[in-house]
Parts: C-alpha cells; structure tokens; sequence
C-alpha cells in the first residue's frame, strides 16, 4: 500500500462523512468505526517509517503526501480530521529525531521498535498542554518518579486530543531528581477513568469548535508512563518535529477552508445578480484569503522539502493561515447572512473549526514569541527559551 492508494481510500471515507454532514457539526463524541475504517485504509501507517511498513520515508519525501490525506480528511470531518493528524504527529518525534548520540543509540532504535509496531493499528494523540502554561511544554508542573524500574506521572493536563480514541498518548513531566521536562508515553488503552488506576477524568471537552474531538481533561496521579529514550534532548526533539506537525495541522485547516469556500460559492452561484456591492467585495476577499492560505500551505510544504532549517519559515506560514482561515470564513458568514448563526447551516461550524490552527502547538502568544526571538537572532540577541 502506498500514498496514493491510501490518499484515494481516505478521499472516498471523506466523501461517506460529507454526505452526513449535518448530523456529524452536531456531535460532541467521537465514533470508534470512523476510525476503524481510516485504519482499515491504511491511514495509520502514515506514522510508521518505510523500512517498517509504513508510508515515511523523511519529511522532505513524505510530509506532503500526508498532508494531502489529511487535506482531504478535513473536507468530511474536522473533528475526526484533527484527532487523525495528531497519530503521524505525536509519532513524528521518532521519525524527524535529532541526530542521535553514541550512547542512546541502541536504546532509541529499540524503542523507535517498540513504538512503530503497534502504529500501524493503534491510533496516537496527545495530552501534553497543561493549565496556565501557556502552551510552553517547558512550563510543564507534572512530575515523573522512578519505582520499580519505571516511571510514574503525576499532573492535570487537557487538551487531550482523542481520549478515550488515542490508544497511546505523548505527554510531558519533569523527571525525578532533574530540573528540566522530557518527553514521556502513556498506554492509555483500557484504563478506567474513574481514579482507580491513576487516570481521573476532570472535564469533558465542550469546545466551541472541533467539537467531536474529545479533548478532554485529565488527571493523572503515579501513572505509569515511558520515558524518551534520549533523555535531556526534550528540546532537540521538538524542534526536529516541529515543522511537520505545523504542516500536519495546517493541512486540516485548509481542508475545512477550501470545503466552506466551495459550499458557499454553490449557494451564490444561484443568486450572483442579488449580492449586495459589500457582499460582492467581502465574497472576493474572502476567495483571496482561501487562495492565499494554500500559498502558506504550499510554502510551508517546500520549506520542509527543500531547507535544511524550515522551523521559522514553516511557522510564519501557519500563523499566516490561521489569521487567513478565520478571515476568510468570517468574511463568507457576512455575506451569506443570518442563516449562518443557525446550528442547521454549517458555516458556523466551520468558523469555529477554523480558528483552532491559532490555539494549536505553539499557540498564538507562544508562536510570535519563538518568530520574534528568531528574528533577533542575527543580530547576536540570544534565541527566545521558548520552543514548539
């Protein structure tokens, strides 16, 4: 099974999903089957490397193929859409990895192993933001003690993107005995959420977009958990990672977008002679805010094709898309009226939907800080603490 044969299963689950549209803006949980039939499409495999099975070879030669599955996701479900990008995100730490020291070696290709194995049928998320951090992940207020040659986690965290879904979930903690966070894994499959294993549940998601996502809140109290196995380079992997999961993220974005935008062009093309001139002007805008967020995308894209340091480029154009995408879906809701206010119409839900790139790691604060410490580093200011 390769990209293209995935890509064509996924476009056909797409078009399922569309045809239920009305039903799916309304709900507030996610549907195990849906995911099942991605799995049975071979979707899962966009996290697991080549040499395994899988469909990744590096992000210059992969991470535009994905991105095109998940675009085309995004024009059935935004929610299921969004869940799906976080599996070849989350598993992009041990993909797009830091140069590995000598003494991780054999560690790190044992546990890149022992985490691509069940990737390719077990669907990966997060649950890394925590309360009043900011988004920063090196803010994190978990703690991991060691006992019994493991680690436990203690902490709140939300936006667990897929609880309940996600059969393994990246998190963050600060080790016993260290100062700095790493990185860590939960097996959350089969675990009540009751406490009694360590996992409480604190909020249910109730978003005001991506609605179906249940990112929910949780609580974790001496929960086992897996630690990195390149401990100390918490921030090495980010960084490795961070240009093709703001790609990843900015792919569902534009599938929502470009779905709203040829929606709303049906409805107009009936009616072109009774726009208002401010609805006509707000209707070319927003045409030119869709086209110019697949600039962004498209640039996002050939940065991680072609440069060897894309972070900043790829970041400038995932802030550019969010600023495009909730303009651009604004600008639509004017000009179609009232109606849209209505939860029946679904440019409501698509606005709201659309407005999560902003909020998505780093969020807006977090972002233009790392793009303005990044700008002053040429003139020798040191580089902004804060990461994606």
């Amino acid at each position: 099974m390769d990209a293209k044969n995935v890509l064509e299963r996924v476009k056909a689950i797409a078009e399922t999903f569309a045809a239920d549209r009305p039903a799916r803006q309304l709900r507030r949980s996610l549907d195990p089957a849906d995911f099942t039939a991605l799995r049975e499409a071979g979707f899962f495999l966009t996290g697991v490397p080549a040499e395994l099975g899988g469909l990744w070879t590096d992000a210059a030669g992969s991470a535009r193929s994905v991105c095109e599955i998940l675009r085309a996701l995004a024009h059935g479900d935004s929610s299921v859409a969004l869940v799906s990008s976080m599996h070849p995100a989350v598993l992009s730490f041990w993909l797009s990895t830091p140069k590995v020291p000598p003494e991780f070696a054999d560690a790190w290709a044992a546990q890149r192993r022992a985490v691509f194995e069940p990737a390719a049928h077990e669907l990966w998320g997060t649950i890394t933001s925590e309360p009043g951090s900011g988004g920063d992940v090196g803010r994190t207020k978990a703690t991991a003690v060691r006992g019994n040659g493991a680690f436990y986690l203690t902490g709140t965290k939300h936006f667990g993107s897929g609880s309940g879904i996600s059969s393994f979930m990246v998190t963050t903690a600060v080790p016993e005995g260290e100062t700095d966070p790493d990185w860590f894994f939960v097996d959350m499959r089969g675990v009540p959420w009751d406490g009694s294993r360590g996992l409480r549940l604190v909020a249910e998601w109730d978003g005001h977009g991506m609605a179906a996502t249940q990112s929910h809140s949780m609580a974790f109290e001496r929960f086992p958990a897996t630690r990195m196995a390149l401990p100390g380079h918490w921030r090495a992997i980010a960084d490795a990672a961070g240009p093709v999961i703001g790609c990843l993220f900015a792919a569902v974005v534009l599938g929502v977008v470009e779905t709203a935008v040829a929606a709303a062009r049906a409805l107009i093309a009936k009616r072109p002679n009774d726009l208002r001139p401010y609805e006509q002007v707000e209707w070319t805008r927003a045409e030119s805010e869709a086209w110019l967020a697949e600039q962004a995308y498209e640039g996002m894209l050939r940065a991680v094709e072609t440069s060897p340091s894309p972070g900043r480029e790829v970041l400038l154009g995932k802030e550019s898309m969010a600023d495009l995408a909730e303009s651009c879906l604004l600008r639509i809701c004017r000009v179609l009226g009232g109606g849209t206010f209505s939860r029946r119409s679904p440019f409501g839900h698509w606005f709201e939907d659309v407005r999560a790139l902003g909020f998505l790691r780093p969020p807006w604060g977090l972002a233009y800080d790392i793009l303005f410490s990044a700008a002053q580093s040429p003139l020798g200011l040191k580089p902004s603490r804060l990461q994606p």
